[in-house]
């Protein structure tokens, strides 16, 4: 199943908020999310004020989420506690032919 992409800012929110500082590839592993697209969801969330880039030992980069993207991540949560999101249920047409 698909995931959209509020879905997976979110995956990355929680991660980053349970694992602190983290690098690409421990990001990438726990969000199931490939490497291009997470850089690209990463500067996004950078550019909104949601995460941190963090320059680490030997010139290595991590991540690491800021307060903004603590209250975005919360809001989320509570969000869809309060309004839970239905997945709709395709049906499948067969095709004859």
């Amino acid at each position: 199943m698909r995931r959209s992409k509020i879905e997976i800012y979110m995956e990355i929110l929680s991660i980053l908020s349970q694992k602190g500082l983290s690098r690409i590839t421990h990001i990438m592993y726990d969000s199931n999310t490939n490497c291009s697209l997470l850089k690209e969801n990463l500067l996004f969330m950078i550019k909104q004020g949601l995460v941190e880039e963090r320059s680490v030992r030997h010139d290595r980069v991590a991540y690491c989420i800021t307060q903004r993207g603590i209250s975005v991540l919360n809001a989320f949560k509570e969000l869809r506690t309060v309004l839970p999101i239905i997945e709709e249920t395709t049906t499948q047409i067969p095709i004859y032919g």
